[in-house]
């Protein structure tokens, strides 16, 4: 038996199988620097999936101010401290008026509850929209609303999903598009109300990352909000994919829709591997809020969390990361179009900044998924040192979000490697 064999042999027995893991082969990682992960080997694989370390796999000035901060003082969130005002102060400057406050929690899932518990207090209401093929977390509730993978938790009689605009599948003229999948959020609001269902939410990723990464369909989600704010309810916009420069257009992605949320959920990315995550809305929201609900995190924003926090900030600032998004993801984008061109496969390019994907169809008359073919993909990609993924309702588009610190050679390096695994399908 291998050592991986015998590692996983262990996981299983006291983990078990639930948790799962990438590839067919798991990889057995034990180092990371900036856009490489080592495994135990010494074999460095280039990460172009992993949004977690933002700025890079343990990046120095990230390393320094945990080890710094957590030498000092590490403590529960109900004492001053001044790291964890400085932080929220430089985290809420990043986004339009009028989001001002922030809640500090510890993870997506966190942030995701959080955000479902003061809308309803907000609204008074109880009914929820997400899209039809999502994913916001792994809490009772935010199970019971996932719809991109199987959970024992039944819909809720509370909430609808609506389909998402993909102007790849959805030949109709682009220019209607945002009317008519408004329209669903509008029959959406009506079925919920003819149940007596008082609206409190829609909950959307600002990117659909789950969904594909479809092309943005101008209006649509300015026109979905106006109908759900009409209907009394306010907009959650979860950017824990989509946020912190990941499209290389804005600091936040909503932000590239034109419409403010009432509240924004952030989570992965915020601490650079560090558990931080955060609610993001108006002050007197969250004191309303609080004066009701008297919440607090023991763990959410603890002076080390906050040092962490705020030398991702840093980083992205000093090294000018959001226009490294931009430059870098346009040089990526335009790589992936010439194999487009080249590789018969791949339906379309998706996606913008750091964030991007490949649609893979067959050759059928239908474009039929190519699901099979992306699943053998990334185990390929795997084999030549290259992590990606893959997203959308059938598992065919390839999902590729690697660190911000991510540079035109390291884009060649993947562009390479997807060419020679295309043409080995």
């Amino acid at each position: 038996m291998s050592e991986d064999d015998d590692l996983l042999r262990r996981r299983f027995r006291v983990m078990g199988k639930h948790s799962p893991l990438f590839y067919d082969r798991p990889l057995h990682l034990v180092r990371g620097e900036g856009v490489f992960v080592y495994d135990q080997k010494g074999r460095a694989y280039l990460d172009v999936y992993n949004n977690v370390p933002c700025v890079g796999h343990c990046h120095p000035r990230v390393v320094e101010a945990i080890a710094r901060q957590a030498a000092r003082l590490n403590i529960h969130t109900r004492y001053l401290n001044d790291l964890i005002v400085d932080y929220a102060e430089r985290l809420t400057a990043t986004f339009d008026d009028p989001l001002d406050a922030v809640m500090f929690t510890c993870s997506g899932t966190e942030s995701n509850e959080l955000a479902l518990r003061l809308a309803r207090f907000l609204t008074g209401g109880q009914g929820i929209i997400v899209s039809d093929f999502t994913y916001h977390g792994n809490s009772e509730t935010l199970a019971a609303l996932t719809s991109c993978f199987p959970t024992p938790e039944p819909f809720p009689p509370y909430a609808r999903a609506i389909p998402i605009p993909d102007p790849a599948r959805d030949k109709r003229p682009l220019s209607e598009l945002a009317d008519i999948y408004a329209g669903h959020v509008r029959d959406a609001v009506r079925s919920l109300q003819a149940d007596g269902v008082k609206m409190a939410a829609l909950l959307i990723d600002s990117f659909f990352a789950n969904e594909g990464l479809p092309a943005p369909v101008p209006g649509f989600v300015k026109k979905a909000v106006e109908i759900v704010r009409e209907a009394g309810g306010v907009y959650i916009c979860d950017e824990v994919q989509a946020g912190f420069a990941r499209t290389g257009g804005a600091m936040w992605g909503h932000q590239l829709t034109k419409t403010t949320p009432d509240i924004v959920t952030l989570g992965k990315p915020m601490g650079n591997g560090h558990p931080l995550a955060g609610v993001v809305t108006r002050i007197d929201s969250v004191d309303a809020f609080g004066a009701a609900a008297n919440y607090f995190n023991t763990f959410g924003g603890n002076p080390v969390s906050a040092a962490a926090g705020l030398a991702v900030l840093d980083v992205i600032k000093d090294e000018r990361l959001l226009e490294n998004s931009r430059r870098v993801g346009e040089h990526v984008r335009q790589g992936l179009e010439r194999l487009k061109a080249k590789h018969s496969i791949i339906d379309n390019v998706r996606g913008r900044g750091l964030f991007f994907g490949l649609e893979l169809v067959k050759g059928d008359a239908q474009a039929s998924p190519a699901t099979a073919e992306a699943k053998r993909l990334i185990n390929i990609m795997r084999d030549k040192g290259v992590l990606i993924s893959r997203i959308g309702r059938h598992d065919n588009i390839l999902k590729m979000r690697p660190p911000l610190v991510f540079s035109t050679d390291h884009a060649d390096m993947l562009l390479a490697g997807l060419d020679e695994a295309l043409a080995s399908l």
